[in-house]
């Protein structure tokens, strides 16, 4: 299983999730994505949808 995956919404690099204890943690490659920055996600998946919700407006706190 790899340590780290890149997470894209519409074409655009919103960050990359690295694992860690507990989860994977997510840096922010754009300021749209701030929000989610050092936050644990339990997968790789979990941080795309947090990611497409935040750009879409769905959430107004993210994950």
């Amino acid at each position: 299983m790899p340590d780290s995956y890149i997470i894209e919404v519409n074409s655009e690099t919103a960050g990359i999730v690295v694992r860690s204890q507990g989860g994977y943690c997510f840096f922010a490659s754009s300021h749209q994505f701030n929000r989610l920055e050092g936050q644990l996600f339990r997968n790789a998946r979990e941080a795309e949808r947090a990611a497409r919700k935040l750009v879409n407006g769905e959430v107004k706190e993210a994950a």
